[in-house]
């Protein structure tokens, strides 16, 4: 489940290249998280270099674990993070499925009445 354990992390700071390359992602997309998600805020150096502590690598963990490996979407990861654990429900947007089935519900109803 976990990528990362933070009892490896031995330095403490890490530039976004050597974040992205211990999740073996692209750079763009831990500044993508850093917007999307508001617990990100790594630190940045006089030249503006994000710096990540081994907490924000932790945080990033959690979110690598939630969408890459648990396929959550952005906003039910966000979801599950507001949770007290990190571990949201099993669905993390049950609105949002409950109005997905209702309309495909009322689709079917009338494509049943044409035939």
């Amino acid at each position: 489940m976990s990528k990362i354990v933070e009892s490896e992390l031995t330095k403490l700071y890490y530039s976004i290249g050597e974040v992205a390359d211990l999740f073996s992602v692209n750079a763009s997309l831990i500044r993508f998280w850093e917007k999307e998600f508001k617990i990100l805020k790594p630190k940045k150096n006089k030249k503006g270099n994000r710096l990540f502590t081994p907490k924000e690598i932790m945080k990033i963990n959690m979110i690598y674990n939630l969408v890459k490996e648990q396929g959550y979407t952005l906003e039910g990861a966000k979801l599950a993070l507001k949770s007290k654990d990190g571990k949201s429900q099993e669905n993390p947007e049950p609105n949002h499925n409950l109005d997905l089935i209702k309309r495909l519900e009322k689709i079917k109803t009338t494509l049943e009445g044409w035939l």
